[in-house]
């Protein structure tokens, strides 16, 4: 089965025993929770659209691994139209969600595993890229939504890995065994993770010697024991449980992160990527990182395709769409969304293969990209909320808009043009909220900032990455400077 249908997929995290948390309490139906299923349904997308001819090109792809036809999500890059294709599939998924739809993580992590497992071979003699290749495999062919989990919780960011008073502040190796190992530690803001089936777990930063118990990758299934979830809050959360699908903004779609705790975890010998060679998790995590920075070119886009949508739609609504001062924002509002979308192609059509065979974006171009993700989204959702108008933060709730006391008066004093409906006035106004402050605002307007590293990792890599000293030489030749 290379391609599972959207009921494929929900019925396939239905029958996981995952171990989830949420406001103190055990989650013993995630599927089913209306504060966790609109993420659900946000991956559940991913399938949709996939079997959709419409979409069968930026969707699916044939496998170079399998020979059959998959879901883009679980492929290897071999091209630069590769690496373009998926920040046009990426773009799609934002305008079809208005959220984060959770499977860009494990594809990415998929892409930076498979060139650093065949360079730590070719240099320590493992066989870890043999290891990738299976489980690769088996993910292709069976269209699993696979979660990447990198961030640790770092405790005193002073300190290394092994320096910590607490161990456990970093993923790290507690046993070594014939049959595999054991791990202990924690993973932060992990996207969609209970909507998966699996995660590929790897290294959040460069590691000397010293820290070799740290330099650890691999999978496991997402129900394996010992591992747990606790649900991470967002703003406004609550509103799905109250049965008022205006007042969510987003009925149908969402996003979820989560605190993932790994409390000696198994992972036998075969699904091991990563163990000691602590030389390679700075390349894993540089690569990585890389392909993360390269998916907000498009994820990020297409959900800014909705809120500038969204903005239009409210100044027509309020009868200010006439007014050049409303043009002017929104023309600006559009320029920022394709100037990240044009680096998330830029990265990618400067792509090089590596020397495992997959394509890597243009390292620098990508920091670029995602910088500007750390800005440009703030001053679009500035924008949106700047032509919604204060209504968007003080209209009274769907219950008062129903009630037989207030609801007459909500209509009648909340009107905009006449032939628009209040309650559609209201929608609208729900929808900015939602993207710009509510339940999406961690999927669009602070994932902008933190999601794939903050502004000044990216900030590090430029620096990195800019070559500062070819530069100099092109100056000094064109000064005739001769030293």
């Amino acid at each position: 089965m290379a391609l599972k249908t959207g009921a494929e997929y929900i019925e396939s995290i239905r029958s996981m025993k995952m171990n989830i948390y949420m406001f103190g309490e055990k989650v013993e139906n995630p599927v089913d929770n209306p504060i966790l299923r609109p993420s659900l349904n946000s991956v559940r997308m991913t399938y949709d659209l996939a079997q959709m001819p419409e979409y069968e090109d930026l969707m699916t792809v044939i496998s170079p691994i399998t020979g059959e036809r998959i879901n883009r999500f679980t492929h290897i890059h071999t091209s630069t139209e590769d690496l373009m294709n998926k920040v046009k599939m990426q773009r799609l998924m934002g305008q079809k969600t208005a959220a984060c739809f959770q499977r860009c993580v494990g594809m990415d992590a998929f892409n930076a595993v498979f060139s650093t497992t065949f360079d730590c071979d070719a240099v320590h003699g493992t066989k870890y890229h043999e290891n990738f290749l299976k489980f690769l495999k088996y993910a292709q062919e069976n269209d699993l939504t696979v979660d990447g989990a990198m961030t640790d919780p770092k405790g005193d960011r002073s300190k290394a890995p092994h320096d910590q008073e607490d161990a456990d502040m970093f993923l790290h190796i507690v046993e070594r065994r014939e049959d595999g190992i054991i791990v202990r530690g924690a993973k932060a803001h992990q996207t969609g993770i209970i909507n998966s089936q699996e995660v590929i777990v790897m290294p959040t930063q460069a590691m000397g010697e010293a820290d070799v118990d740290y330099a650890v990758a691999f999978a496991v299934p997402v129900d394996t024991e010992g591992i747990t979830m606790i649900i991470g809050r967002q703003s406004c959360d609550t509103r799905k449980l109250e049965g008022a699908s205006m007042d969510t903004g987003n009925p149908e779609f969402g996003g979820v992160e989560a605190l993932t705790v790994f409390d000696d975890v198994f992972v036998p010998n075969d699904r091991i990527f990563l163990c000691g060679e602590y030389e390679f998790a700075g390349v894993l995590v540089e690569r990585f990182a890389g392909y993360h920075r390269q998916s907000y070119g498009g994820c990020k886009v297409g959900v800014g395709d909705v809120l500038i949508g969204a903005a239009a739609l409210a100044a027509d609504y309020n009868g200010a769409n006439k007014a050049s001062h409303i043009k002017d924002k929104l023309i600006e509002m559009q320029h920022l969304n394709e100037t990240l979308y044009a680096c998330g192609i830029a990265c990618s059509a400067e792509g090089h293969p590596t020397a495992s065979g997959n394509y890597l974006i243009d390292l620098l171009l990508a920091n670029v990209c995602k910088q500007n993700v750390t800005r440009f989204p703030y001053e679009i959702a500035r924008l949106a909320e700047d032509i919604a108008g204060g209504l968007m933060v003080t209209a009274p709730s769907e219950k008062d808009f129903r009630a037989e006391v207030t609801g007459p008066i909500v209509k009648k004093y909340l009107q905009g043009v006449a032939s628009v409906s209040t309650e559609n006035r209201l929608r609208i106004l729900r929808l900015i909220e939602n993207l710009t402050l509510g339940t999406a605002a961690v999927g669009y307007r602070t994932e902008s900032m933190h999601g794939a590293g903050s502004p000044q990792a990216q900030r590090i890599m430029i620096s990195r990455q800019g070559n500062l000293a070819m530069k100099k030489q092109l100056a000094k030749a064109i000064a005739h400077i001769e030293e």
